[in-house]
């Protein structure tokens, strides 16, 4: 390849990783690793084709800036903690909003789905939930007590099974994603069709509102994580799917990693979530006001930081300069 047409390709890439570096420590690190590779592929090449040229010292001394970005950042691995939480994952959520926003759309489908099945066939929500489930919740009804099955005595080794449990399933839920994110997709089909017989069963019984009190005390958060684990896995999926100017398994990688610090985000998250379903959700007996303050409480925690706060975050980086648009 001649010189000048190499410059042409390439040109555009190398100007905005300055405009980036520009960016100081706000640019994303994972964002300067891959960069980082690339631009050592190009300098390789250009020290191989074009040895001594104004190119190639122009991509030594551009490779050497991102490296000092990177040796910057890992000193700064103190403070990553904070800024992870702060910064990065609220930054990763507003990159891969529009695969969340898949997510979402396609859990609520088959949520509709369960639903409109358990209306219209009364025997598919033991197909779902299965038959030890549906008649003891009905006995539970009958002793006027529906959430019952909440109110095991082993608290601790209940919470434990339950986290455990649930970051097991976001973990499937991502990892599916592999496999072109058809197995996310389906992942996310069969527990929102569960969750939509789940309710609709009790709709049907009369109790709606006492489950809707006890059982989104802690499915908020709940939900709210598996949907977006789905949405982490599908970015997975995508970047196999569609690899753009990187070759598959280049932008494979990056996807994995992106779903994978999703994910990591998500872990605390699914620890709330068990603490409230094993020592909060028991209280059936506390007032209405007091449950529904609890679940606004959460759905206002989790607009707010998967929603909002990446947008302000991303529209204040923006205006600073350490990324561009």
């Amino acid at each position: 390849m001649r010189e000048v047409v190499f410059l042409r390709k390439n040109e555009k890439k190398w100007r905005s990783i300055e405009q980036l570096l520009g960016g100081g420590e706000m640019a994303d690190p994972d964002t300067l690793a891959d960069l980082y590779i690339e631009l050592t592929d190009d300098l390789a090449y250009s020290q191989t084709n074009y040895p001594g040229s104004k190119t190639t010292l122009y991509l030594n001394g551009l490779t050497a800036d991102i490296f000092q970005a990177l040796y910057k950042r890992k000193k700064g691995n103190s403070r990553r903690i904070i800024t992870f939480w702060t910064e990065e994952l609220p930054y990763e959520f507003y990159k891969i909003r529009r695969q969340f926003t898949y997510s979402l759309a396609f859990f609520a489908v088959a949520v509709l789905i369960g639903v409109a099945s358990t209306h219209y066939d009364e025997d598919f929500v033991r197909t779902i939930l299965g038959d030890s489930y549906v008649n003891m919740t009905l006995d539970n009804i009958e002793k006027g007590d529906p959430m019952a099955v909440y109110k095991d005595d082993g608290k601790t080794l209940m919470f434990l099974g339950i986290t455990i449990n649930n970051i097991k399933v976001s973990f499937i839920a991502f990892a599916c994603g592999i496999f072109l994110s058809l197995g996310t997709y389906l992942i996310l089909f069969q527990n929102g069709v569960m969750l939509g017989a789940f309710q609709y069963f009790f709709y049907q019984k009369g109790v709606l509102l006492t489950s809707f009190l006890t059982i989104w005390i802690h499915g908020t958060i709940e939900i709210s994580a598996i949907v977006i684990a789905g949405g982490a896995g599908i970015v997975m999926g995508n970047s196999f799917l569609f690899p753009g100017t990187y070759k598959r398994i280049h932008s494979l990688t990056r996807g994995a990693k992106k779903g994978i610090k999703v994910i990591v985000g998500l872990v605390p998250l699914f620890i709330i979530a068990g603490f409230l379903e094993s020592f909060v959700t028991r209280h059936t007996e506390w007032p209405n006001a007091i449950r529904l303050g609890i679940i606004l409480t959460s759905l206002a925690f989790v607009l707010f930081y998967f929603a909002i706060y990446p947008r302000i975050l991303y529209k204040k980086m923006l205006a600073q300069g350490d990324i561009m648009e």
